[in-house]
């Protein structure tokens, strides 16, 4: 039998709905990371993300894009809480 434990959403991810919105929200998520390597790696990630899909315009794809960003978001953030 496998039991599969679905986490609760990160808070206020459900706010997000534009690609501005997202970057922000990633990056008040980063600050909640335990040590100052693993926020600089995030940071970056983020940003270097934000620079890829900055010309992205199809509506459907931007919300696969920030609904893709925000699962792994609560993925990061979960593994570093079982950290702890």
């Amino acid at each position: 039998m496998v039991v599969q434990v679905v986490m609760a959403p990160l808070p206020q991810a459900e706010l997000v709905r534009s690609a501005v919105q997202l970057y922000r929200y990633l990056l008040r998520c980063c600050r909640s990371l335990p040590e100052d390597s693993i926020r600089q790696h995030y940071r970056h990630h983020i940003r270097q993300s934000f620079k890829v899909h900055a010309d992205e315009d199809d509506p459907e794809r931007i919300q696969q894009i920030i609904k893709r960003a925000i699962e792994d978001a609560d993925w990061v953030m979960n593994k570093y809480k079982k950290q702890k």
